[in-house]
């Protein structure tokens, strides 16, 4: 199916940088999004940090030498420093919405929610649950009806559905998915609550 329009594209981008700054600020106030309520959290982020904290550190190290270099420019010494700086608040920012936007499994609502950072956000209808189970995957072949969220390169928990669900791109392609796999913190805790919630009984 057809996505967004040129003319959106601003718009998304702009939208994009202030969800991450407010992802920095919900890190800050130790919140999470989406999680009130009934609902119950699972977080995948721990299995990036390390990438993201040397991602970070090396673009501060950019900065550093860069500053060096340009000393003697001041007006492009300030324009790279903005950007660097920006860079470095960009990167911490796409950790922090993973950690504030973690997966959450809402048995009232009836629904499994399945999210990366700000990027990604499925919810899956309990009763199109076919199976759920502990798989741990470190290679992923792209294929038609099926939704790979690898974080740090692997994905740890695969639902299988009766009755596939829409997933929304970045920008706004459709696309149609019946195999979703996503990677947990603790992917056997994710996977029981997921089976007891189908059978009717309350989280833990």
């Amino acid at each position: 199916m057809r996505g967004t329009g040129v003319a959106a594209v601003p718009y998304l981008l702009v939208r994009h940088e202030l969800r991450l700054l407010a992802s920095l600020w919900l890190w800050a106030a130790r919140r999470t999004d989406g999680a009130a309520g009934g609902g119950t959290a699972f977080g995948y982020a721990r299995g990036q940090g390390a990438m993201m904290a040397g991602f970070a550190f090396v673009c501060v190290v950019e900065s550093v030498m860069m500053s060096v270099l340009l000393r003697d420019w001041p007006t492009a010494h300030h324009v790279v420093l903005v950007l660097d700086v920006y860079t470095v608040v960009i990167v911490v920012g796409l950790h922090a919405a993973s950690v504030v936007r973690p997966h959450v499994l809402d048995p009232d609502a009836g629904t499994l929610r399945i999210r990366r950072a700000i990027h990604v956000d499925v919810r899956i209808p309990l009763e199109r649950i076919a199976s759920v189970r502990r798989e741990l995957r470190t290679t992923h072949e792209p294929r038609d009806g099926e939704l790979d969220l690898a974080v740090g390169s692997q994905t740890s928990v695969t639902v299988e559905l009766a009755e596939p669900v829409t997933h929304v791109s970045f920008f706004g392609r459709r696309r149609e998915v019946r195999v979703v796999r996503c990677h947990a913190e603790d992917p056997g805790a994710l996977v029981r609550a997921v089976e007891r919630a189908r059978e009717g009984h309350a989280v833990p």
